[in-house]
């Protein structure tokens, strides 16, 4: 990415960052320039002035940390005053990155972190999409999206699955009501890790492309493959479900370079899948919870993994369970740590501006298509949401 690119010469700032051990992950504001180069400001009732504008999001690889400091050195500091890293600028983080890089960023920037824990801004993420962003939920299975109305007074309790490196799963019972009930090591970097092995792609975004051109049943053993291409209808399982993840490869005498990259890719992502929405159901089992949000940026609205997660969901629950995801996925802890700073009386105090979604680069189409920009694009990969925030 070129930090200079023009699409950021409106001001922006008011930055928070989740730093996980994969992603970074960034939230900012920038005031809507349409009418006038520094935003729109009116009054509010409340008697503060009000600044127009957009939630922006953004996202770098860990592993290319000098990426991100360029873009908040070029595109929000500059903006905000701050010429020289003896500049003391204080933003929130989350994120064990917030620990790990606190200070790089403090030498690099003059950035000092005011830390937000991990679990807290999750939670808070979720809230505030539920809460505020119409159209934020949605189901996704047999190729059928459909958005889910919340009712705000019928919220808790939920089960919040969120994605990331790893798996952490948090029964959440009410505003900073939460608990993390379960998790598993077998996540993104599972994926990206076991990905680059197996095969010569470099970033989370080539692998999950190629997996895209694979066929999974060429390495899975189904249960057709044992029962002779007929069902196990006694305990419900059909020919086509897999009963070993990469069996197939047991038996039929090749080494890895005789099998195709894209399927094992396709294995891959197929066989993390299915475990994780299976967990995640027994789990919503265990504490009796019939809503589980699945959020985290390896699931990237990739329409093979969330009809993955949601059969896997629909079969051990019977039907009685759904999956759910969120627009915003891979922002939860970002957005949890940004709201954060409406607890302090020299900051800001978010609230939804018309309730309006749309696309920072592209609007949605009126199908509400995803698209989604890859890792190195960098750059307002999801969705703005239009907001205003209250000046004190």
């Amino acid at each position: 990415m070129d930090p200079k690119d023009s699409r950021f010469s409106t001001q922006i700032s008011h930055l928070a960052l989740d730093i996980g051990g994969t992603l970074i992950k960034l939230v900012y504001f920038s005031p809507n320039g349409d009418n006038c180069e520094d935003g729109s400001i009116v009054v509010g009732n409340n008697g503060c002035s009000v600044v127009q504008g957009r939630l922006c999001f953004a996202k770098f690889e860990t592993r290319k940390i000098d990426d991100c400091l360029d873009f908040i050195r070029l595109n929000i500091l500059q903006h905000s005053g701050v010429q020289h890293a003896r500049d003391k600028f204080s933003v929130k983080a989350t994120g064990g990155g917030a620990f790990k890089f606190a200070d790089l960023f403090k030498e690099k920037l003059g950035i000092v972190f005011d830390k937000e824990d991990e679990m807290h801004s999750l939670v808070c993420g979720v809230n505030f999409l539920l809460k505020t962003v119409p159209r934020e939920a949605f189901t996704y299975l047999d190729g059928q999206k459909e958005f889910v109305q919340i009712d705000h007074n019928d919220l808790y309790p939920y089960l919040l699955v969120n994605i990331g490196s790893g798996v952490s799963m948090i029964k959440v019972d009410g505003d900073g009501k939460y608990e993390r009930i379960s998790g598993t090591s077998l996540g993104g970097g599972t994926f990206l890790g076991l990905g680059k092995l197996l095969t010569k792609c470099k970033s989370f975004d080539e692998l999950l492309e190629l997996s895209h051109q694979g066929n999974n049943r060429v390495i899975d053993m189904l249960v057709g493959d044992i029962y002779g291409g007929t069902d196990y209808s006694k305990i419900g399982l059909s020919s086509t479900a897999i009963a070993s993840s990469f069996g197939k490869a047991i038996s039929d005498g090749k080494e890895l370079e005789d099998y195709q990259p894209e399927d094992v890719a396709r294995s891959l992502l197929r066989m993390i899948s299915n475990n994780i929405g299976q967990i995640a159901y027994l789990n919503a089992l265990r504490f009796g919870l019939k809503r589980i949000f699945f959020g985290g940026f390896f699931i990237r609205g990739l329409e093979y993994t969330m009809d993955t997660i949601s059969v896997a969901v629909h079969f051990w629950s019977r039907g009685e369970a759904k999956a759910m995801f969120l627009r915003h996925e891979g922002f939860l802890g970002a957005l949890g740590a940004f709201t954060s700073y409406k607890d302090q009386s020299h900051s800001t105090d978010l609230k939804p501006h018309h309730h309006t979604v749309e696309r920072a680069v592209v609007k949605c189409s009126d199908d509400d298509s995803f698209r989604h920009i890859p890792v190195t694009a960098n750059v307002n990969d999801g969705e703005a949401i239009e907001c205003s925030i209250n000046l004190v």
